[in-house]
């Protein structure tokens, strides 16, 4: 690419129209979110109808790993990608590139781990993620296919990231989209015409993987801002380091995410046996509740860093305006979304679990229950979750990593603890809205600081 075309896609995120601007960016984005999280969604709905709630348990106990997986995929996909956008806003685009490079190796390098030490400790890592006697089996059929597909999971998920630094939002969105068209095509011929269960559906998932991973490593050769380089597929152990700090409230955020599957599950499978519901029914329920607000969530963090180039580019061509206008901008449209996710979960509640293809009595009581008590206070999301890719995008991981702490451990992880002791399985479902509520003081308080701040350097400019 020449430099005069260079210049004019950096004078275009500099310059242009924010409301314009965020729609190119972050539409293609949340459409790959979702997507993504259409995945599991579309596996617990074939499998629900397949083979039933206790499928579903099954495989919601593998789902911390996938997580997991998930996240350290996330560190190096958009540590090196706010790294990127940032480096491009200074004009020093050979350390940006250099920063890819050394993101994909480690993909790599983490894939192979996560295949390896899924194998060798499967067993018992499904009995600390909550299985029971009656699941146990389902799950290590699931598990010993997904893991085959975690390779290509990482490195499709990282580059993702990348790419969409790079402004091409759409062609991330279409390696996403291709992916779970076949994983949703595949599922039903797998689980239904061939018998196959949630084997069936493993295998559907990795071939959707596979493809995702291939469109998104055909990218190398069509980066807009660098021309990308063999030679930058080698570690530099400084700029490993930086991606990683940038990278680290996204790890974070899934590290989190899995503790709390896995402590939601024990506590609903302790807690569960003691009522009339059983563990496994909690267990499903939860999962189902979990997986169809990830939907949410994707629409919320795809327009979150829909915004991210722009918010580091303009934060590293120090212009502070933009960057809080633009900060405002997506605050509003993603509390919009969360408002509506919310009217959805608490009025629509059983047109959802239907979907599941759940019949019985008990499972639908409590999966009701889950949906309107867990996500009660889910109209706050947005702001919450884009408040923490903002601090991400500008490079103070320090503060996104305290929310996401905050939020998705510090709080959660011991109401889901002790209010059990008081409110027996149902209070797993309660510290869902209380510590929605916590999160928000917190990010209040965070977030106040850092815009007074750039109200002073506006000040100062014009002084």
């Amino acid at each position: 690419m020449s430099e005069k075309s260079i210049k004019i896609n950096e004078n275009y995120i500099e310059n242009e129209k924010l409301s314009k601007l965020i729609m190119k960016f972050s539409i293609p984005c949340v459409l790959a979110m979702v997507v993504n999280a259409l995945y599991s969604i579309v596996d617990q709905i074939f499998i629900g109808q397949g083979v039933g709630y206790i499928g579903n348990a099954a495989t919601n106990i593998t789902f911390p790993l996938v997580v997991l997986a998930l996240g350290f995929s996330l560190l190096l996909g958009d540590g090196a990608a706010a790294f990127y956008s940032i480096k491009l806003g200074e004009k020093n685009k050979e350390e940006g590139a250099k920063a890819i490079g050394n993101a994909i190796i480690l993909m790599v390098l983490l894939g192979l781990i996560f295949l390896v030490v899924g194998y060798i400790f499967m067993e018992k890592l499904l009995w600390s993620f909550g299985a029971t006697s009656t699941n146990i089996s389902i799950a290590l059929d699931y598990m010993r296919i997904i893991l085959i597909g975690f390779p290509f999971m990482i490195l499709a998920a990282g580059l993702n990231s990348i790419i969409r630094a790079d402004g091409s939002p759409e062609y991330s969105m279409l390696a996403m989209i291709l992916g779970a068209i076949v994983n949703i095509v595949l599922n039903p011929i797998f689980i239904f015409h061939f018998a196959m269960g949630v084997k069936g559906s493993a295998i559907a998932t990795i071939i959707g993987q596979i493809l995702s991973c291939i469109i998104s490593l055909m990218y190398l050769k069509k980066f807009k801002n660098i021309k990308f380089k063999i030679e930058y597929l080698k570690l530099d152990v400084k700029v490993s380091k930086t991606i990683m700090l940038f990278g680290v409230s996204s790890l974070i955020t899934q590290v989190a995410v899995t503790v709390i599957i896995i402590v939601s599950n024990n506590m609903l499978k302790n807690y569960g046996a003691q009522s009339i519901y059983g563990s496994d029914i909690p267990i499903s329920a939860i999962g189902i509740v979990m997986k169809v607000n990830e939907l949410l969530l994707g629409v919320v963090i795809g327009i979150a860093i829909g915004g991210q180039p722009i918010l580091g580019y303009n934060y590293g061509a120090k212009n502070f305006t933009r960057v809080k206008d633009t900060y405002f901008m997506l605050i509003k449209i993603s509390t919009v979304v969360s408002i509506i996710g919310f009217i959805i979960f608490q009025f629509f509640t059983q047109n959802i679990i239907n979907l599941f293809g759940q019949n019985d009595t008990l499972y639908n009581e409590f999966a009701l229950k889950s949906f309107k008590v867990f996500l009660s206070f889910c109209m706050f999301i947005g702001f919450e979750l884009t408040t923490c890719v903002f601090f991400q995008a500008i490079g103070k991981p320090a503060k996104a990593m305290i929310l996401t702490l905050c939020k998705q451990t510090f709080f959660i992880v011991p109401l889901m603890i002790i209010l059990p002791k008081f409110l027996g399985v149902l209070g797993v479902l309660y510290a869902g809205p209380c510590a929605e509520i916590l999160s928000v003081i917190m990010t209040v308080i965070l977030i106040t600081s850092e815009i007074r701040k750039y109200s002073k350097l506006e000040v100062k400019a014009r002084g």
